[in-house]
């Protein structure tokens, strides 16, 4: 509406009943009704023009609020001296904005009787100044501070500012409710105090000071019914989990306290087992409105936000199980803490993440713990931001700052976050501002670094003590029954840590869900049947190499597509990618999901993939990926390529095995040399999940690998890195030389009934090598092997030459050339568990063998040398070992190409010239 046609609505309302408006207005219009012969709309001009600019400068005012409000509210439980959003907050940098007063905005004082329009959503929508600052200083500067401008979506905006200042930013909660949000502080605290005086300095990671997130949680989980959810994915800091796991999970204190008293019978999780504040758990959370909403939180390592990604690939998974394709039914939430939030990379990647459609698990609901420090580190060293949120807000994710010790604000914010989660499928982030009572761990004394803070922290009092004096007051529970409500929970806290130390605790079964019932975690060296019948193979490649008839392909595609298809109609023989298409389709047609993802996967980095084509004849991107076509009835392939990333998006796929063990499940790097940018989630996940927290995965990373003259970076994936993580039958590592190889290892990841993770070396050269190729009949009678032998008369052999990956066709090529029939070449394919029983029976046959040398293209300090090495003494102790290769080097390569072919050229001429 325009001033001049609210003015004139004014004075038509005034007509009919002068009280409606304000005195001033009255004024106003009873003048202007005293002009002779004067018409209203003549008359009011001047008065319109004046209102009109006032009316202009009150909307900036109330654009300010929106926009800048947050600096000002009310956030920090620490008082002023702390500022609104900082320990030691710079003032001078809230100073550069607008200040939120009359003057700054050219408002007259004597206008705050007068009667202005306040906008849509502000109830009433006109009222005089005065109440409309009130308004806009309870709504923007109260307890809840938001951030949302920066979201360029009209209709976000819109949706945000009509929710907001219709309710003032303020919740409305009935008694129940509000002693709800009281037994949830009482609980907690006690729980604290009883961890805290019960095994003094021991690390546990206290939520005290932030105690207002459990009520947070509880309700934006029993808001689940009323929103559509029915399962939670929980990835959080160690900060509070003993709290959430006991309050959220219903983790027993028995078990709690038997942590710390290592007090415990394994039970199912087996292995090495890991810290308290890093296990997960699952659970049947039990709503408060009635049913049930399963909640699982994610096992973390201490690697901060390493979770983030895991978690949102977990979510996405459970999504695709459940066909939810609007990702309305599983909610991924994640706790930060504030000095991770915008220290480590991997958070701006995840959310990157978030609104790809490979990627998106349809909004993530993010809850920042903010004690304003990190270990001891403060605010204003940690980040140049003004606050740790400002990371997210180049995408359109609004941003709730709260004082944490508001919990209703808490609450209302968190049950406002849902609903817009729920709505606009993306994210949002509560930025709760609260404190630490104790150091980083309670082992440590924070007074060292943070005096001051920690004087005023030592004086202000806990959020349980302060909400429950407004409980008091308001008639929600009276200080006696919130004694009497603690002392039953210390007095039941009390007996389970007495029933803790009376007799091992049997840790409630973890294990991960009926989806991976039968399914073993041994590993097995037994051959399973991977072979496709010939006619399904046959259907599957006439498809895949058949262009649509409206359909223009790329005509050097379409070249490629004819002559591979002539190779397998009429030589019977396949490449490599055509071997991985047809394994792709074979567990399509099984009713076995494929999920392939990363940077450049769906063409390929080496342009031999070509899962989807491109129409060159369409104005508009139009796509067709064959493999989703072969049948009605086929499982769903989804193939993504990714962002460039690895830690994020390794994570991620990581997460979806997790729930997947009936699916393959792959990541591809773009070069195996850049894997190592997620070698966190290696590390402390894909390698040692299993072993501390018994959580299995299926996941295939496929990492090109060789020696080939492109330089350090673009020569090996670290090799001998995933064999010094490899133990206790962890994870398989593979260096394949054939295209069936490559067919049935895929194929056996979901075949066998074990789930380890699977490491394979591709190549990358090898991919045109005119020997590189596999007859169809090996795809139909074949299984993995191994180990494999290039054919000699045994009775003529005297050396013994091993190795693995693309080395081996050099070395083929120089035996070839010099006509050697007394030189075995024996390739190792399965690295990892070692195939011992495969390779003496090998080696058996040679019975005229003198010697063995191992031969690998990385210097001696890389690739498989090491382990090999060491392997090999302890099997074959009678058997002496050789290494002939490159010399240590800090480099994985050299970055020229002639020196590479020096080195190459001597290295396959010196294998056969040992003496």
């Amino acid at each position: 509406m325009n001033n001049i046609s609210y003015i004139e609505n004014l004075y038509r309302e005034w007509e009919d009943n002068p009280s409606a408006v304000s005195e001033v207005w009255d004024a106003y219009f009873r003048r202007i009704s005293d002009t002779n012969g004067v018409q209203p709309e003549a008359a009011t001009q001047p008065i319109v023009r004046d209102m009109a600019y006032r009316q202009g400068r009150v909307d900036s005012l109330l654009w300010a609020y929106r926009d800048i409000g947050y600096l000002y509210a009310r956030l920090n439980p620490l008082g002023g001296d702390y500022g609104p959003g900082h320990d030691y907050l710079y003032r001078e940098d809230v100073d550069v904005y607008h200040k939120l007063t009359l003057d700054e905005f050219g408002i007259s004082a004597d206008d705050q009787d007068t009667v202005f329009s306040a906008g849509r959503a502000m109830k009433p929508s006109r009222a005089p100044l005065r109440q409309i600052v009130g308004a806009l200083q309870e709504t923007y500067c109260g307890s809840i501070g938001v951030e949302f401008l920066h979201i360029q979506n009209k209709h976000i905006r819109r949706w945000l500012i009509d929710k907001m200042e219709s309710t003032r930013n303020r919740p409305t909660l009935d008694l129940s409710q509000k002693r709800i949000i009281l037994e949830d502080l009482l609980r907690t605290e006690a729980l604290e105090h009883m961890l805290h005086r019960s095994f003094v300095g021991q690390k546990r990671f206290s939520f005290e000071g932030s105690e207002a997130i459990i009520p947070g949680l509880h309700f934006l989980i029993d808001s689940a019914n009323r929103y559509g959810i029915d399962e939670f994915v929980i990835g959080t800091t160690h900060r509070g989990r003993l709290a959430i796991l006991n309050t959220i999970l219903h983790m027993t204190p028995e078990e709690i306290f038997s942590r710390f008293e290592e007090n415990f019978r394994p039970g199912m999780s087996g292995g090495g087992g890991d810290v308290k504040y890093h296990i997960g758990y699952e659970t049947d959370h039990v709503l408060d409105g009635g049913g049930t909403a399963h909640i699982s939180m994610v096992a973390n390592a201490s690697h901060l936000e390493s979770v983030d990604a895991i978690v949102q690939g977990k979510a996405r998974a459970l999504q695709d199980k459940k066909r939810d394709r609007k990702r309305k039914r599983v909610l991924p939430m994640l706790l930060h803490g504030d000095a991770a939030f915008s220290g480590q990379g991997v958070v701006a990647e995840a959310f990157n993440l978030s609104r790809l459609e490979g990627f998106t698990a349809g909004g993530t609901i993010h809850i920042i713990i903010n004690n304003q420090i990190g270990f001891t580190t403060s605010s204003q060293s940690a980040r140049s931001s003004f606050f740790p949120t400002d990371v997210v807000k180049g995408l359109p994710v609004p941003i709730f700052h709260i004082n944490g010790d508001d919990p209703e604000a808490l609450v209302y914010a968190a049950n406002l976050a849902l609903q817009f989660r729920q709505t606009f499928g993306t994210d949002c982030v509560l930025d709760v501002f609260c404190y630490r009572r104790h150091g980083h761990n309670e082992a440590d004394e924070p007074s060292f670094t943070h005096p001051h803070m920690y004087q005023i922290i030592g004086r202000h009092p806990s959020v349980a003590t302060l909400y429950g004096e407004y409980c008091a007051q308001n008639g929600v529970a009276s200080k006696e029954e919130q004694t009497s409500i603690t002392e039953g929970y210390v007095k039941s806290l009390k007996q389970a840590f007495e029933n803790s130390r009376s007799e091992p605790v049997s840790l409630i079964d973890t294990t991960q869900g009926p989806d991976w019932a039968g399914i073993s975690n041994q590993y097995s060296h037994d051959h399973v049947d991977t072979g496709v019948e010939e006619s399904t193979l046959q259907r599957i490649a006439r498809h895949i190499t058949t262009v649509p008839e409206d359909f223009h392909i790329h005509p050097i595609l379409g070249r490629v597509l004819e002559r591979k298809r002539a190779a397998f109609e009429q030589k019977s023989v396949v490449d490599w990618s055509f071997a991985e298409a047809l394994a792709f389709g074979s567990l399509l047609l099984e009713g076995i999901p494929v999920r392939l993802s990363g940077e450049d996967c769906v063409r390929g980095t080496f342009s031999q993939r070509h899962l989807t084509w491109w129409d060159t004849g369409s104005d508009r991107p139009r796509a067709y990926t064959a493999l989703h076509t072969i049948d009605a009835q086929q499982a769903e392939l989804s193939v993504f390529d990714s962002p460039l990333s690895e830690y994020s998006v390794m994570g991620f796929e990581y997460g979806y095995s997790l729930v997947s063990p009936d699916a393959l499940v792959v990541w591809e790097a773009q070069f195996g040399d850049f894997a190592n940018g997620a070698q966190v989630i290696i590390d402390d996940y894909i390698a040692s999940a299993e072993s501390k927290w018994g959580r299995s995965s299926g996941l295939v990373l496929l990492l090109p690998h060789a020696c080939e003259g492109q330089g350090p970076d673009h020569s090996g994936a670290r090799l001998e890195r995933f064999l010094q993580l490899a133990a206790c039958n962890n994870i398989q590592v593979c260096n394949l030389t054939t295209p069936a190889q490559y067919f049935h290892v895929l194929r056996r990841q979901v075949k066998h009934n074990f789930r380890k993770p699977l490491v394979i070396m591709t190549p990358k050269s090898l991919l045109r090598h005119p020997k590189v190729i596999s007859s169809a009949m090996d795809l139909v009678e074949g299984s993995f092997q191994e180990i494999l032998d290039a054919s000699c008369e045994p009775d003529q052999v005297k050396r013994i030459l091993l190795c693995s990956g693309k080395v081996y066709y050099d070395l083929l090529a120089q035996r070839e050339a010099l006509g050697r029939t007394d030189t075995a070449l024996i390739r190792i394919e399965q690295l990892y568990p070692f195939p011992n029983r495969a390779l003496a029976a090998c080696i058996e046959k040679y019975t005229h063998m003198r010697e063995a040398t191992w031969i690998q293209e990385e210097p001696r300090n890389f690739g498989a040398w090491s382990y090999i090495r060491d392997r090999f003494l302890s099997h074959f102790p009678q058997i002496e070992l050789h290494y002939f290769g490159r010399d240590e080097n800090p480099s994985s390569a050299t970055g020229s190409f002639k020196q590479y072919q020096q080195e190459q050229k001597k290295l396959v001429e010196g294998a056969f010239n040992i003496t």
